[in-house]
């Protein structure tokens, strides 16, 4: 009986407690050990104390129990993040801030695969498949066995690198070494009727307030009713695959013809459209809105592109968007505001494995551009950068 009674009794004291009693029975223990009459009720009270208790880390009946982790915050800074980039620089790192109350450890899902352990503050990670792709980043806090997670979306440029660009920083004519240009009216209007006669006056082209302005103008010149401008990198700059961006605000008016597109280098030898034409962005002035993505190449040219419209936004011609390509040797895609809107198979067949080179131009009216407006005075097609990456 006194055995059960002294068990229960240090079971329950806590930790403290007990061991400033048992140290005081053990004391007790080798005093009375003295006295020959008490040895055996001694000995029975030190065993039981030493055998009943102990505060091991082990789990009982009084420990407290495990707390799930709360209040967990996660938020992602993507590097290189601009007005103008706003999927990063293309280097596809991106920085999470994880954050909960009562968690122990911390876990990322990064939505590419990958499966890491973090810890409560920044946790940097490189995403390297190329190309701008959207993932669901989950975070899940830990305490023991206990969890919450939460998921946030990033959208990120990765695995790219610029190789060529043109800001338009400087003010004046735009930079000799990266452009040079078209002039006159062509053959035939450069083979679409076209009423403009291509100029490199500044009345015409030039760079203003860190943007390039194409201005296309009402006015007799060289025989011609309308006077623009067509800027080119042949034999200044081409490249055969990679990404090629624009950042453009279209210009207003019936008639009015702009473009972003690419010719192959070999047009002088193999002429068009055995060289391939890649139109990135075309808008008609009398189609308010609607973006022409196409491809010209034997079989499927002049009135028979393989071409693709679509109208993302009534802002056009007041905002300025960005408009792209991914060229590949398996497929080109076109992008606005890196939203996909036409993808085609490339194949080794076709004119699209070689290099190109860059325009941007102005035209009015002709077989595409259509009417032009009696009352059109001039507009401007505003172009705030131009951007290549492998």
């Amino acid at each position: 009986m006194l055995m059960y009674s002294i068990s229960m009794f240090m079971n329950l004291l806590s930790c403290t407690e007990a061991f400033f009693i048992k140290f005081f029975l053990i004391n007790l223990l080798m005093q009375i050990l003295f006295f020959k009459s008490f040895r055996p009720i001694a000995i029975q009270i030190a065993l039981i104390t030493l055998i009943s208790f102990s505060c091991s880390s082990g789990s009982s009946s009084n420990d407290s129990p495990i707390v799930t982790p709360s209040n967990l915050v996660v938020t992602s800074e993507i590097v290189g993040q601009s007005a103008n980039q706003p999927n990063g620089d293309g280097s596809g790192t991106v920085k999470f801030n994880i954050n909960a109350n009562n968690a122990t450890s911390f876990k990322i899902s990064y939505g590419d695969g990958t499966l890491q352990n973090a810890t409560a503050g920044i946790n940097t990670y490189t995403y390297t498949i190329a190309g701008t792709y959207t993932y669901n980043v989950t975070v899940t806090a830990f305490n023991g066995t206990n969890s919450i997670s939460s998921t946030i979306t990033i959208r990120i440029a990765a695995g790219t690198s610029p190789i060529w660009s043109d800001e338009f920083n400087t003010d004046g004519s735009p930079d000799s070494s990266k452009w040079n240009y078209d002039i006159g009216t062509g053959s035939g209007g450069w083979g679409n009727n076209e009423s403009q006669y291509y100029t490199s006056r500044s009345e015409n082209v030039k760079v203003e307030n860190g943007v390039l302005k194409i201005i296309t103008k009402k006015e007799n010149y060289q025989g011609s009713n309308y006077t623009s401008a067509r800027l080119k990198t042949q034999g200044k700059f081409s490249i055969q695959y990679g990404k090629i961006e624009f950042r453009a605000k279209l210009p207003v008016g019936g008639g009015t013809w702009p473009a972003l597109w690419m010719l192959g280098d070999n047009i002088s030898t193999v002429g068009w459209p055995a060289c391939g034409e890649i139109d990135i962005m075309e808008h008609k002035g009398n189609e308010l809105n609607k973006i022409h993505g196409t491809l010209h190449f034997p079989g499927r040219s002049g009135g028979n592109p393989d071409s693709t419209t679509v109208t993302p936004n009534t802002t056009a011609t007041t905002e300025f968007h960005t408009y792209s390509v991914d060229w590949r040797a398996g497929a080109i895609k076109f992008y606005i505001d890196d939203v996909l809107f036409k993808t085609f198979t490339n194949a080794s067949n076709l004119p699209f494995n070689q290099k190109f080179f860059l325009i941007m131009n102005c035209a009015m009216g002709g077989s595409f551009g259509g009417a032009i407006d009696p009352i059109f005075v001039s507009s401007t097609f505003e172009v705030d950068y131009v951007r290549v990456y492998n």
